[in-house]
């Protein structure tokens, strides 16, 4: 580790520095991602342990807000500091302030998380390149969602993070029917659509595997996600692999582009943000000004 006071990064604009974070949590006693009054929230209580440290008020950005009970293994955040917050936060000791902040910034987790100590880890801390955003520069977002088809796959120390579904599924009608709607489609039949913003979103990977312990684990991979969307692309998924519905009915329901009865979302406790990919330093400005032009 290098305990060298590095250079002053140079500010960018409205002379904030911008900062990242790599973090994971387990969702299962948080109300979701985002600051809702009155509820534990990821999002509340991190703002609150930087507000702490840099003795104001810090709005972090996120690269994919989760709903209730979802979990992050591979989360980004961002947020602005001056230079003198930046550089202050190493307390006249010689060392790097991405280290300082990361060592003062877990400190301060655990004290405001309490008994729930651990259920947010932040992994890395870093100066972001030039026209980074966490949300806007994202490449695609990846989630996996285990599912445990039967009772003699009912492992209690995994209930937390794997569906219990009582029903055997076969895992090539699942992938079958997922294969049907990979590509940039118009995801309305799968998504709770926000005011104003589109619901057209390309979809990468959609697919499930039995691992050698007998759990299917789905992978589904996308630019981006709507709300709500990997869960009901899982929970329709389900009545494919049950024999119920035949793998084209996926097809048929993406596009009908209408949210009904049949709209079911899967449980939010199995579904697990893994990966966040970026571009190269470089391109970080123009994938973020393309992004934003696509979904505002």
């Amino acid at each position: 580790m290098n305990d060298q006071k590095p250079a002053a990064p140079v500010l960018g604009g409205g002379g904030f520095l911008r900062i990242r974070l790599d973090l994971s949590y387990d969702g299962g006693p948080f109300s979701g991602w985002a600051l809702q009054p009155g509820l534990r929230t990821v999002q509340g209580v991190l703002e609150e342990a930087l507000a702490l440290l840099v003795r104001r008020p810090v709005r972090v950005t996120v690269a994919g807000r989760t709903d209730a009970g979802v979990h992050a293994r591979g989360q980004v955040v961002h947020l602005d500091l001056t230079q003198a917050e930046w550089l202050g936060l190493n307390r006249g000791v010689e060392l790097d302030p991405a280290v300082a902040l990361l060592r003062r910034l877990r400190g301060a987790l655990s004290r405001g998380l309490g008994d729930l100590t651990g259920a947010i880890e932040v992994h890395l801390v870093s100066v972001a390149p030039p026209g980074f955003d966490a949300r806007f520069s994202a490449l695609w977002r990846r989630y996996s969602y285990r599912i445990a088809d039967g009772p003699a796959l009912w492992d209690p120390l995994e209930r937390y993070f794997t569906l219990w579904h009582k029903n055997p599924l076969d895992v090539d009608l699942l992938n079958a029917g997922a294969s049907q709607l990979l590509g940039l489609q118009n995801f309305l039949s799968f998504c709770k659509p926000r005011e104003g913003a589109t619901t057209i979103r390309e979809l990468q990977r959609f697919e499930f595997a039995r691992g050698e312990d007998g759990v299917i684990v789905a992978t589904v991979q996308a630019d981006a996600f709507c709300h709500n969307m990997v869960r009901a692309l899982v929970g329709s998924a389900l009545f494919v692999g049950e024999g119920v519905e035949e793998p084209g009915w996926l097809h048929e329901r993406l596009l009908a582009k209408k949210r009904d009865a049949k709209s079911v979302l899967a449980a939010p406790h199995p579904l697990v943000l893994e990966e966040v990919a970026y571009p190269s330093d470089g391109e970080m400005l123009a994938r973020a000004e393309l992004t934003r032009a696509v979904r505002e």
